[in-house]
């Protein structure tokens, strides 16, 4: 099994790939939660915040975002 290859302890399971898609690689990478809706074939944006995961990290960063947007407009 992959994950003991990988010395992975979790149960890989299908849900858990497309929440670590939609978390860790697209919305972690600066994708915004719409694009990641239509990623996943989702009909409704509600659908999609259930993946939505705001980490520290995340916060983090489009914090950094905005302030160089606000230093490029000074």
């Amino acid at each position: 099994m992959i994950s003991e290859i990988c010395e992975i302890k979790k149960h890989l399971t299908f849900h858990l790939a497309r929440h670590t898609f939609a978390t860790t690689i697209t919305l972690m990478n600066g994708v915004p939660i719409e694009s990641i809706s239509k990623m996943l074939g989702h009909t409704k944006l509600s659908t999609t915040m259930i993946y939505e995961k705001v980490t520290q990290p995340k916060v983090a960063m489009d914090m950094a975002i905005l302030q160089q947007k606000m230093n490029e407009n000074e």
